[in-house]
């Protein structure tokens, strides 16, 4: 039960930090938004699969 609370945390952090960096730099550039996003969502998927996932 811990692990899904644990990973549903993890999901709300990235969704939190994407919002605010679009609306803190990036309000009318839609390119470098896509770009940021991708970038975001790979570091965060990197940073989980790396220290988080467990065998």
């Amino acid at each position: 039960m811990t692990r899904n609370i644990s990973v549903v945390l993890y999901i709300m952090v990235m969704i939190a930090v994407i919002v605010s960096v679009d609306f803190l730099i990036f309000k009318n550039r839609f390119w470098e938004r896509l770009i940021v996003n991708i970038g975001i969502v790979m570091v965060f998927a990197v940073f989980y699969l790396r220290f988080l996932k467990k065998p």
